[in-house]
């Protein structure tokens, strides 16, 4: 067996001159998977609906190193999928990279929730991952040397939750199935699919719940009673995880799904 990757192990983790896609690129998981792939020296394709707020991520990523293309689309149609894949290999000639970091969450109880909202995260979820993934691996196996497909699941696709969350727990236990059938369907082609898996981490949604005020601190304690690493996760959590799953570093993983939560899903 060789062992040339003894000389520079550092070279597993390298994704400098690949091409991501990064989907919800302006929400706090796609930017800061974003920001990640375009300081390790990656060219970053970015989408979401928010033209603004991709010009303003962008920018980041530019100041980070890397170099970037926007457009303003959400995987919501095999149409957009099409155009989102095509802009990656117009602008940087391949696709190598891609990850899924667009969803949402109609939080409700179940006899209050409406059918049409249910499916409405079914969809942005679940149904959108698929779609992305299928262009994306339609591109990486026409090219012929394999790619990194990962997914956006959560802690709650294998826990439930009590307070509303039938849609997204479904949504998420959804795509795991989705990472698993995948892993094993493409193995051989050299493309890896796998999933990141987060509980709470620091956001613009969860900045409650790091709070100093009592609903913060009477909420933040119940849960992180739970929590083996005792704090509430933070984006540089998020970064190591991603930058395996997306680089020659997990060649050998595949079908998984990677947990960055304090140790959360092992209580």
């Amino acid at each position: 067996m060789s062992e040339d990757f003894l000389k520079n192990p550092l070279s597993l983790f390298d994704v400098k001159s690949k091409t991501a896609i990064v989907t919800g690129a302006t929400g706090a998981f796609g930017a800061i998977a974003a920001k990640t792939l375009a300081a390790a020296g990656a060219n970053v394709v970015l989408t979401a609906n928010n033209a603004d707020g991709l010009k303003k991520i962008a920018a980041e990523c530019g100041k980070l190193g890397g170099k970037t293309e926007t457009i303003a689309k959400r995987p919501s149609s095999e149409a957009n999928c099409d155009a989102i894949v095509a802009t990656a290999v117009e602008k940087f000639g391949s696709l190598d990279i891609l990850v899924v970091a667009s969803g949402q969450n109609k939080v409700a109880k179940i006899v209050d929730q409406k059918a049409e909202d249910f499916l409405d995260v079914m969809d942005a979820n679940v149904t959108q991952s698929w779609l992305m993934a299928r262009a994306a691996a339609r591109q990486m196996i026409k090219q012929g040397r394999g790619g990194k497909i990962i997914l956006m699941s959560s802690a709650r696709g294998l826990l439930g939750h009590p307070a509303g969350y039938t849609a997204y727990c479904a949504s998420k236990s959804a795509v795991d199935g989705i990472t698993k059938a995948l892993g094993c369907e493409l193995g051989a082609t050299g493309i890896t699919v796998n999933a990141l898996g987060p509980t709470v981490f620091r956001s613009p949604l969860t900045e409650w719940m790091f709070a100093d005020d009592d609903r913060g601190k009477t909420v933040r304690a119940g849960f992180l009673t739970r929590v083996p690493k005792g704090r509430l996760g933070e984006p540089e959590d998020l970064a190591g995880p991603l930058l395996f799953l997306a680089s020659k570093a997990s060649d050998f993983y595949t079908g998984h799904i990677l947990y960055a939560d304090g140790g959360y899903t092992a209580g």
